[in-house]
């Protein structure tokens, strides 16, 4: 960063005194000083061209595009098995993603991933403020494409204001009817691509396009096509200032080294407009700075703050007005930057003469990059460690157990073999801490009796298995006896486990 150049000088500049407004009677049904509930002006954001500007453009593109294009990757992953990269199975009760096959016992993953999405944001707060309400968020990616397609049917700002306020004619109907087609276009190709990581996407096309999909991917298709209609088409900055959690708590993420969207009050106070007569240095005699209250980083503000007030809940750090207001000292003339991204400690630092800093690494920044990094390596070794083998037993609990006429005792389980792999499978099953047990399959002959079983399981499913354990009498222990049931994989070696107990008198 550079200090502005020519006259400007870092003195703080006398604001102007506000006029009192005048009060205004209630209303006779109403209490003096209580309302109930106050409309907010509707916002006509205004277009600007910029550095800021150009980076959102640039996102909004990234970002649409990987949301639209990623259902259509395909990822081979061998016959029987489903190849979009990233999928959703919901049927198959699997999540795919490119190599990564997650089954539902996983789903410790998903906590892993949330907590990196959320520290992911705490981290990017503390550095640039609400960057990713600026840039990323959806809700302000789809307001940005709907309000380009606003002012693309409407026109600009100016000429929306005055259509709003014109009665209905017939070419006023024809602008908005086409706004809102446009909208609810983009909305049901929103749904419909959202429903796409559910559903294989080539098939799901060929049912829309054949009419044949079920009730329930309508749903969800009807669901998401509105919630994006009134999100993106009416609701907009509201979502950002009423709704999102996100602006309650997102204050105690930045410090004085954060990068916030910043106006230098030292420079611009007192705002004045700007006479074509008038000098500068005439300026500067009447306590005016080099604001000339143009109102144009309000004007391009998608939420209709007034940086000029100060840090709001209601800014998102997306950086128009910084772009709106260099413009505006271009032309007359003036420094740029009299709104710009910088830190508390330096705009006290430009007032009191003393060089900038950027300090990225602060306890803050660092705490929350070593989580990150613990959760991330954390999942990475469990990933490359995870085992393609899972074994999960059930124990019968009524009865507890069964007295067989010889005298023995007889626990009936209910033992479930996860095979991960993408092959056909064979285990060996037994009972580790019973002597002389004996194990046999309902209704299953191939896989043997005696002291052990073979098991079989698909290529990449859960088989299941009832299996009876008897004891004979001298090898009966009275009441609860441990055990763990082993799986061995004949051809690897690959070994599962699961704790459980055996039941006598």
């Amino acid at each position: 960063m550079s200090l502005p150049q020519e006259d400007t000088t870092l003195t703080r500049r006398p604001a102007q005194a506000a006029k009192p407004a005048a009060p205004s009677p209630a209303e006779p049904h109403e209490e003096p000083g209580r309302h109930w509930f106050v409309n907010r002006p509707k916002v006509y954001a205004a277009d600007v061209k910029g550095r800021f500007r150009q980076i959102k453009w640039a996102a909004l593109i990234v970002l649409l595009a990987i949301y639209y294009i990623t259902p259509w990757i395909r990822w081979e992953r061998g016959p029987g098995i489903p190849d979009q990269a990233v999928l959703i199975d919901m049927v198959g009760r699997r999540a795919y993603f490119l190599w990564i096959e997650i089954w539902p016992q996983e789903v410790y993953y998903l906590t892993g991933l949330l907590i990196l999405g959320a520290f992911g944001i705490f981290f990017a707060t503390t550095l640039a403020g609400r960057i990713w309400c600026g840039y990323a968020c959806p809700q302000t990616v789809w307001t940005d494409l709907f309000m380009w397609v606003e002012r693309k049917i409407e026109g600009p700002r100016t000429a929306r204001i005055r259509l709003d306020k014109a009665p209905m004619t017939g070419a006023k109907f024809a602008r908005k009817t086409a706004k809102h087609a446009a909208w609810i276009g983009i909305s049901l190709l929103t749904g419909g691509a959202w429903v796409f990581y559910f559903n294989d996407a080539p098939t799901l096309m060929s049912d829309l396009l054949h009419g044949n999909i079920t009730s329930g991917v309508a749903t969800f298709i009807a669901l998401f096509t509105f919630t994006t209609y009134f999100f993106a088409g009416w609701a907009r900055e509201q979502i950002c200032i009423y709704v999102c959690p996100w602006r309650s708590f997102q204050s105690a993420m930045v410090d004085e080294d954060t990068f916030l969207v910043t106006y230098e009050d030292w420079r611009g106070e007192g705002r004045g407009p700007m006479r074509k007569s008038q000098s500068w240095e005439e300026r500067q005699a009447a306590g005016l700075g080099d604001c000339i209250d143009c109102k144009q980083c309000v004007h391009v503000c998608p939420t209709g703050t007034d940086i000029r007030e100060g840090q709001q809940i209601s800014c998102i750090g997306c950086g128009l007005c910084v772009d709106a207001c260099n413009d505006v000292m271009r032309q007359i003339g003036r420094p740029i930057d009299l709104v710009r991204f910088d830190t508390q400690s330096n705009q006290i630092a430009k007032i009191d003469g003393k060089p900038e800093r950027v300090k990225l690494v602060r306890p803050r920044t660092v705490i929350y990059s070593l989580i990150m990094l613990v959760v991330a390596c954390a999942m990475g070794i469990a990933l490359m460690l995870r085992p393609t083998l899972d074994v999960s037993v059930l124990r019968d609990r009524a009865p507890l157990f069964v007295t067989l006429s010889d005298g023995s005792v007889q626990n009936a389980y209910t033992i479930k073999v996860l095979n991960k792999t993408h092959i056909a499978r064979s285990y060996v099953v037994t009972f580790d801490g019973l002597r002389d047990a004996q194990l046999s399959v309902a209704g299953d002959e191939e896989a043997g009796s005696g002291g052990s079983l073979t098991l079989k399981a698909d290529a990449d499913t859960v088989a299941t298995y009832r299996v009876f354990v008897k004891v004979p009498a001298s090898a009966v222990k009275s009441g609860s006896t441990d055990v763990s049931v082993v799986a061995k994989e004949q051809a690897s070696g690959e070994v599962g486990k699961h704790a459980s107990v055996f039941m006598a008198p």
